[in-house]
């Protein structure tokens, strides 16, 4: 893991920035295209959905039962949101419209957990607190179809993790952050990134979320 940089010396302020491109070019490449080194990652994309037609949020396992994990300032506790798996160019996996309802919010973690009406066929992607140096997002920026964007892990400390060279955009708000097993390893909830290279992107650790928590348990965390 790269060494902690000066982004843990303090905990970040939250910016739940809209704009969060890093560096000179915007490098998404829809899901289904993809053929880089993080392919095991990729390969986990059927479990991401598209909530509201705002945010993203990805479906993962636990032990009282399958939950979609996205940010809480996507969504209100008790709301009833529309969840939308597969939207996709070229989709081939479950063509899934369901909503579900959220039974857990905070703020600080960001994260919320939506129970769905109707599970997708897809496994639901296992938790770790091992990021790998490099770290995949599946999202969908702006919200177009499901796109990939890949980057190198900054640090992880005081419940959140730091990537750089992965871009966000509107939209990418609550999409998992996966290592290079395709473990989920964070939510991506905040933009620090500048098109001149500066800054970084950042979310909120599963292991702080799980402690947070009271659907999620520490048993739930597969990989530490």
């Amino acid at each position: 893991m790269p060494a902690e940089t000066d982004v843990c010396e303090q905990p970040p302020t939250p910016r739940v920035s809209a704009q969060a491109q890093c560096g000179p070019t915007l490098d998404f490449t829809p899901v289904n295209r993809y053929q880089g080194a993080l392919s095991t990652a990729a390969d986990r994309e059927d479990a991401v959905a598209f909530i509201d037609g705002r945010c993203t949020g990805t479906l993962i396992e636990a032990s009282a039962g399958p939950v979609v994990l996205t940010a809480g300032h996507c969504v209100g506790l008790g709301d009833r949101p529309l969840l939308v798996f597969n939207f996709e160019d070229d989709p081939d996996g479950d063509d899934l419209m369901t909503e579900g309802t959220v039974i857990e919010r905070s703020d600080a973690p960001d994260y919320a957990l939506i129970a769905l009406d109707t599970l997708p066929s897809t496994p639901p992607i296992l938790l770790s607190t091992r990021p790998s140096e490099r770290l995949a997002v599946i999202q969908h920026p702006r919200g177009h179809p499901k796109s990939i964007a890949e980057g190198s892990l900054q640090a992880s400390c005081n419940g959140h993790i730091y990537y750089e060279d992965l871009d966000t955009l509107v939209s990418s708000s609550g999409a998992g952050v996966l290592n290079a097993q395709g473990y989920l390893v964070g939510v991506h909830t905040d933009g620090d990134c500048q098109e001149d290279g500066r800054g970084t992107n950042w979310g909120w650790t599963t292991e702080g979320i799980v402690e947070a928590s009271e659907y999620l348990v520490d048993g739930d965390i597969v990989e530490r």
